[in-house]
């Protein structure tokens, strides 16, 4: 690979790093402007899940940071994972740009995926290489080997060598740096932590709360069920008597009219008399 070309490419992914983490701070900014102050008020509010993501982000940003940034600032690589920051910047623009967002471990589930590989690759396959070209390794082989020779030359090189592994200050800026990182980063950890055991524990409230519902209504069912048993039978002793009352009255009908027309019969001749007399 052409030298500048690397060069150029090296410190493109170090300033795509370096943005995405202003970008998230400024989002992040931007999110907690908008947020109550109160905890109980930030879990019903609008932005609350914006919120999670950002916090999800910042995590997964101090992890990369712990991970490839010491290197970086020793001019032994660069970030590597380009990928990782496109996958960020995706993120960060879907939470600016959606008013109801998804859930965080739905949005954040590629990049939690791809970052945490990367991690992993850096750590057991680039890392051993790199702590090779390290400085300091030059330094304690250089100690352990032959005692040089006494006099001023000697004086000299021990000094050089006792000053090279002696830190500079921009090194305990960095260092001092490095801490605040993993601080952050571990605060971060904790607040994610103590987020999700709230969660866990309002899903067992409601898992308890179902349960109860599903007692009651059980309940209940049985209850409806020994009430229609009851109507079942009270509607066959009811159709019973009602098919009884119906034969007995169609055996006492059928008397009524057979009289009926006996007197009709009887009344027939008298009335054919008197029609003949008014002839």
């Amino acid at each position: 690979v052409c030298k500048r070309m690397d060069l150029v490419c090296q410190r493109m992914l170090n300033q795509g790093f370096l943005k995405v983490e202003r970008y998230h701070n400024l989002c992040q900014k931007q999110v907690k402007a908008q947020l109550p102050r109160r905890e109980s008020e930030r879990r019903n509010h609008s932005l609350a899940r914006h919120a999670d993501i950002l916090a999800a982000v910042e995590t997964r940003l101090s992890l990369l940071n712990m991970t490839f940034m010491k290197y970086v600032d020793s001019n032994l690589c660069c970030f590597i994972p380009g990928k990782v920051i496109d996958e960020i910047y995706r993120v960060l623009r879907y939470v600016n740009s959606t008013r109801a967002p998804q859930r965080a471990h739905e949005v954040l589930q590629e990049l939690r995926d791809i970052s945490s590989m990367a991690m992993e690759y850096f750590d057991e396959k680039i890392v051993p290489i790199l702590k090779r070209k390290m400085p300091g390794s030059d330094v304690s082989g250089r100690l352990i080997g032959t005692a040089p020779v006494p006099g001023p030359s000697a004086a000299l090189t021990t000094m050089q060598l006792f000053s090279k592994q002696s830190p500079s200050r921009q090194e305990v800026t960095k260092l001092q740096q490095q801490v605040k990182v993993n601080g952050m980063g571990l605060t971060a950890l904790k607040r994610e932590i103590s987020e999700l055991r709230i969660k866990v524990q309002e899903q067992q409230k409601q898992l308890q709360d179902q349960d109860q519902k599903l007692l009651e209504q059980t309940q209940i069912i049985g209850e409806q069920n020994a009430r229609l048993a009851e109507l079942e039978r009270k509607l066959r002793e009811v159709m019973e008597s009602t098919v009884g009352n119906s034969s007995g009255s169609g055996s006492n009908e059928q008397s009524p009219r057979k009289r009926r027309k006996a007197v009709d019969s009887t009344d027939c001749p008298r009335k054919s008399k008197r029609l003949r007399n008014r002839k």
